[in-house]
């Protein structure tokens, strides 16, 4: 039967006809599933917004309003909405702060499309709007941001501060800005002035004390006590240290096996063996004048045995054993040494010299600082304190976001208010753009710009303030030509930002324009969904 039918002639109606009615369903389903995302880490934006406490099924507890870190931790099924997820971790990655700005900007724009959607505009034309919008916004953004120098400390620290504003340790931020200004502009290398590897500052984390403890440390902090096994010095000025990949330990035979051993002087010379071993390569050791020794973890037999370390607690050396092999980069980079690995290259030119190495008591526990470090490489530590694990953990992640704050500054060095001016700005500028455009297009970006209000909107309403008085008188101060007026939460109400100073980086609200609108033409290209199994 369906052969015959095949064979007829169609008219032209039923051919120009196709059923649309499952890609709308597939689009219209995406579009929901992304908001529902959206509106779940929306009550966290702003300094007044709300934390989300976050429960694992291993009855691991978090407490965050970093966006990254909620949608992280979420675990979301339906494919778009895993877009989102997605989306704030490309923005983690490229500004590191407004993580939540950005998923929030890009529900509104899913909401905007539905609208559009429903008038019957094709996705491809809203796509193409969209990309052109975001082109404009940047624009005008770049247009209304203020030119920073990395010599100017005042301008990072307030802009740090505007990061930190909004965590839950927003109390410390006094403290915490002018720290990761300092951290980020120690490890600056002049020689490539606008990068900064976030991986040569090195957050230790300390139970006990509170925030206000929280420390720069020049030099290296590690989480461990110095061995005390057989009475070894736990202090060491003018010290030379030996960053070392090779166990003092008696060699074990590269295959399983056992010595049978039947008589007690063939045992007894094992054991001198084992002794003579040790001993010859603690007397290399202390030849080359070293006198600390970091010890890599090993995982093939013990670093050191009982019986080293006595030898080395004679022979008057620190040890500080089990260090991490991940971290063995980052200290040798500091102390400007090299890792040896075997005890045949152990000379002195490979050491490190640091003034002094000593092991403080800290809250229940004990911390080994090595400061004074000569020629020390372009690193830096803080030590986070803390009263519980929530706190501790919380203040690392606002940490990270004010350093990435302070990083975008130095890579792209302009500043922009914050408060929701820039977002009422660009909706004011796109909008008069809007009416000079044609057709479709112009309709586009006006939902656009209408889209963007959400920022200033979801400030007013998580500070408690009325959000449509509060958006309206914006509008009209904008209008009135003042840039740079915004919303001043702890107020409730509209001042000038700039004064206030609430300022961001302007790579920050860039990049969450361009990468929310990204998303957002990636969710609408999509027509049907395909389940592989």
């Amino acid at each position: 039967m369906a052969a015959t039918v095949a064979t007829q002639p169609r008219s032209s109606k039923t051919e120009s006809y196709v059923d649309n009615k499952r890609k709308e369903d597939i689009r219209h389903a995406n579009i929901v599933a992304a908001r529902t995302v959206a509106d779940a880490v929306r009550t966290s934006l702003g300094p007044k917004g709300m934390d989300k406490m976050i429960s694992s099924a291993s009855g691991e507890v978090i407490i965050t309003n970093d966006g990254a870190t909620i949608l992280n931790k979420m675990e979301v099924l339906q494919p778009a909405a895993k877009m989102l997820v997605e989306l704030s971790k490309s923005q983690d990655s490229a500004a590191g702060d407004g993580t939540t700005t950005v998923v929030v900007i890009a529900g509104s724009l899913l909401k905007q499309c539905l609208l559009l959607l429903s008038h019957g505009i094709h996705p491809t034309v809203i796509s193409e709007s969209l990309y052109k919008a975001s082109i404009k916004a940047v624009d005008v953004l770049t247009a209304m941001a203020v030119p920073v120098e990395l010599s100017d400390r005042e301008s990072l620290i307030k802009s740090a501060s505007t990061s930190l504003n909004s965590k839950v340790v927003s109390q410390y931020s006094t403290l915490l800005a002018p720290l990761a200004v300092d951290a980020v502009l120690s490890v600056i290398d002049p020689a490539k002035p606008d990068i900064v590897d976030l991986r040569d500052i090195k957050i230790v984390k300390k139970l006990g004390g509170t925030v206000d403890d929280t420390e720069l440390v020049k030099g290296l902090v590690f989480d461990k006590k110095v061995s005390h096994a057989a009475g070894g010095p736990t202090r060491m000025e003018n010290a030379k240290i030996a960053v070392i990949q090779f166990q003092i330990s008696p060699p074990k035979t590269d295959i399983e096996q056992t010595i049978v051993v039947n008589d007690y002087t063939q045992m007894d010379r094992i054991l001198k063996e084992e002794r003579n071993y040790i001993l010859g390569m603690i007397k290399k050791i202390k030849a080359t004048g070293c006198n600390v020794l970091l010890i890599q973890k090993s995982i093939l037999r013990d670093a050191v045995t009982d019986l080293s370390l006595h030898y080395l607690a004679k022979a008057k050396i620190l040890v500080i054993k089990d260090v991490e092999r991940d971290e063995i980069e980052f200290i040798t980079k500091t102390l400007n040494c090299l890792p040896i690995a075997n005890i045949e290259h152990f000379r002195a030119e490979k050491l490190g010299y640091a003034d002094l190495v000593e092991e403080v008591s800290l809250g229940d526990g004990k911390i080994v600082k090595i400061t004074g470090i000569k020629d020390m490489g372009r690193t830096t530590k803080v030590l986070v304190r803390g009263s519980n694990q929530l706190v501790l953990d919380e203040a690392e992640r606002s940490l990270h976001d004010a350093l990435c704050v302070v990083r975008c500054l130095v890579s792209k060095r302009f500043l922009i208010a914050g408060g929701g001016a820039p977002e009422i700005e660009l909706s004011r500028q796109l909008g008069a753009w809007a009416k000079v455009l044609h057709g479709m297009e112009g309709y586009c970006v006006r939902s656009f710009a209408e889209a963007l209000e959400v920022i200033p909107y979801t400030l007013a309403e998580n500070a408690g303030l009325n959000p449509i008085a509060i958006v309206t008188e914006l509008r009209n101060r904008h209008a009135q030509g003042e840039i740079n007026a915004g919303i001043n939460v702890r107020k409730g109400q509209i001042t000038n930002i700039l004064e206030e100073n609430v300022v961001q980086p302007l790579l920050v609200s860039t990049s969450a324009i361009t990468l929310a609108t990204e998303c957002v033409r990636m969710i609408l290209k999509i027509d049907d969904i395909v389940t592989v199994r």
